[in-house]
């Protein structure tokens, strides 16, 4: 089992922050993630961040996962499915089966996407399993796809993946669709866009890489297969900290309450962004809390060692 000073579970704004100021101050530091930017990815008009002028979200996370690379923060993709104490340490398990041990735990994954609760799922989650089209969908140049919504993410997912791919399978549990009409007729005029409609996944099939979707007419039952090397899952947000609830206080809407220096009920574990407490859900505040966290945790581990941690700021 590969031991680490910090694990961060999470890949957008607070979590990458995290991470560069952890490993800025030479700790060993592993970014967990269903992907790379969270729910910065979904907008092209970051307009309200300080110091930045490019208005996109999926740039400006491929600059904040730069820094952390570049400071020496390693990432590992997928679903991560418990955490659990062990002695002063913490063991973080993936869906992939993979587990990792740390001293320090930053929990920083917000808003997750919603999941279809079937066979291949969570195995398949970053092995051809994608939630976010905006960063995966370069992958899949001349594949075979499906992508399971009917809102408007999950047409506007269709459109571009139809760019890219060979064929997209639209699959939606309904013949008519919550998106936006003009959304809607630009997929109908893809040629290359076949509508699965009435219609839920039953299962995605796969070892190492998704290779198939099954999906069942919601009136007959029947099934159907089809050939994929990817399924994009496009059926909105939650918050969910069902993994962590046994370990650390969360509120009546089940996000985590954390402190001013963003320490949780559970010693060694810390958590910022979305998933907290905070009144304010915005990319700055996600920065600004994450870097509290990544400094918590190194006085935290400091503390433990013996040694002094950072200087308390103006202090």
């Amino acid at each position: 089992m590969e031991k680490y000073d910090v694990i961060v579970i999470g890949g957008g704004a607070a979590g990458i922050t995290s991470a560069i100021f952890t490993s800025r101050k030479k700790l060993r530091t592993l970014i967990i993630t269903i992907d790379m930017g969270g729910q910065n990815l979904l907008t092209e008009h970051e307009e309200n961040y300080p110091g930045y002028l490019e208005s996109s979200g999926p740039k400006l996370m491929k600059i904040f996962e730069t820094q952390a690379k570049r400071f020496g923060a390693d990432f590992t993709f997928g679903k991560t499915k418990s955490v659990e104490k062990h002695g002063s340490n913490f063991i973080v398990a993936t869906a992939h089966g993979e587990k990792y041990e740390c001293r320090v735990l930053i929990l920083a994954y917000g808003k997750v996407p919603r999941t279809l609760g079937i066979k291949g799922e969570e195995e398949l989650l970053g092995r051809g399993v994608s939630t976010s089209s905006t960063f995966d969908a370069p992958k899949f140049a001349g594949k075979n796809v499906a992508v399971v919504g009917g809102g408007n993410s999950a047409l506007e997912a269709a459109v571009s993946l139809a760019d890219i791919a060979s064929h997209v399978y639209l699959v939606h549990r309904r013949d008519a669709f919550r998106a936006d009409e003009i959304t809607v007729e630009n997929v109908r005029g893809r040629k290359n866009v076949t509508f699965v409609l009435n219609s839920v996944p039953s299962e995605i099939e796969g070892h190492d890489h998704v290779t198939g979707l099954v999906t069942e007419d919601v009136n007959t039952k029947e099934k159907k297969h089809v050939n994929l090397d990817g399924v994009f899952i496009e059926i909105g947000f939650m918050v969910d900290t069902s993994m962590i609830q046994h370990l650390v206080s969360t509120n009546h809407e089940k996000e985590v309450v954390i402190n001013k220096y963003c320490e949780t009920s559970c010693p060694g574990i810390f958590a910022a962004g979305d998933i907290t407490d905070t009144p304010y859900k915005q990319t700055a505040t996600a920065v600004g809390l994450g870097a509290t966290a990544g400094l918590s945790a190194y006085n935290y581990i400091c503390k433990l060692d013996g040694k002094p941690g950072a200087k308390i700021d103006w202090n």
